[in-house]
């Protein structure tokens, strides 16, 4: 826009005109407020640690681009900052970033924060994590394993701790978690309460998702999400890696293609509620076919790997088999030692308190 002046023109008309004219050039600095920040909505978490890396996963509440810093000090001294990666609606906004070339035997530090696409200048608070990678040489190493979480109805009970077992697994400060499967149960409604036989009541802390069986993508995710409400839980997953078996319960009780769904569900194809679960995907190692959480929000960054014989968590799982001879019945969860890799030293097992 021109200005045209005359000798008519005011001090007053000058400064409304040009300020008129340079509304459209101008823009007005952008002030930002902490709901104008990405939130990381459910912690971080790391899995398919080797002895020179690991992956790292986060979600966020919007379209926001994940910047990861790794060091091996929890001060961040000798930070290295990676590339950034989107984390879109597709994705339900989480995002894994591989960590490479990192020394054996270390404990790295992680930490993750989110920065707006629509204003990159506007970045969220971080979240710290860590995870210890494999030895190169052979040393002891620690792990514990589980499974079965929130099943049968049983869901996360503020008034009795939460899910404490996760925070007593944390404090042996192991090397790995095996989760040997139902991570979530898609096919278990979670209600806000249950009676129990002497007559007292069980609380649940409750989503809308989990009022049935789930059959929609984002009811897959929901159930995902449920655990993540759990705050041992996710203190868990930001110090200890995480390697997944999958059951069945992570589409629906003894699923098969063979499977006569119960009237609960609607959609009564059950290889579209598997798909839904858990897309199929490639190994990057091998190129095998294998179940993929890239659909479902991840349980563990790298769930997928577990079905392939290549992979890092099968071949832990081999070595703990062959290796793990202890004379006690196995427990739901339970905590033990062995030598890395495959040697023949003798595990001892105890279960830590809690469920």
């Amino acid at each position: 826009m021109t200005i045209r002046f005359s000798r008519n023109l005011t001090r007053r008309r000058f400064l409304s005109t040009a300020a008129a004219a340079g509304a459209g050039v101008i823009a007005m600095p952008y002030l930002s407020r902490a709901a104008d920040r990405p939130v990381i909505t459910h912690g971080v978490q790391s899995g398919d640690v080797g002895v020179d890396g690991g992956v790292v996963w986060a979600r966020t509440d919007r379209p926001a681009q994940m910047l990861v810093e790794v060091a091996t000090t929890d001060t961040f001294r000798d930070a290295r900052a990676l590339p950034p990666i989107a984390a879109l609606p597709e994705s339900d906004f989480t995002a894994k970033m591989l960590l490479e070339n990192l020394p054996g035997g270390q404990d790295i530090f992680y930490r993750v924060r989110f920065r707006d696409l629509s204003h990159i200048d506007i970045e969220g608070e971080a979240v710290v994590g860590r995870f210890r990678t494999a030895p190169a040489d052979r040393r002891d190493v620690s792990f514990v394993w589980g499974g079965d979480v929130a099943g049968q109805g049983w869901g996360i009970n503020p008034d009795d701790g939460g899910m404490f077992t996760f925070s007593a697994m944390r404090k042996h400060r192991p090397d790995f978690f095996l989760h040997s499967g139902d991570t979530i149960y898609a096919d278990g409604p979670i209600q806000s309460e249950v009676k129990l036989a002497d007559g007292k009541i069980w609380k649940n802390v409750t989503i809308p998702e989990k009022a049935k069986v789930a059959e929609t993508l984002d009811e897959y995710r929901a159930a995902h999400k449920y655990n993540l409400t759990d705050e041992n839980l996710r203190a868990f997953n930001a110090e200890v890696p995480i390697f997944v078996q999958w059951d069945d319960h992570e589409v629906t009780n003894n699923w098969s293609l063979s499977k006569e769904l119960p009237a609960a569900y609607k959609v009564r194809d059950i290889s579209l509620l598997a798909a839904r679960a858990g897309p199929s995907t490639r190994c990057t190692q091998c190129g095998k076919a294998s179940w993929s959480p890239a659909g479902s929000i991840a349980r563990s960054p790298t769930a997928h790997i577990s079905t392939c014989s290549c992979s890092t968590s099968a071949a832990i799982a081999a070595r703990t088999a062959r290796t793990c001879r202890s004379n006690t019945a196995p427990t739901p969860i339970s905590s033990a030692r062995t030598r890395w890799p495959g040697s023949s030293a003798r595990c001892s097992t105890r279960a830590p308190p809690g469920r």
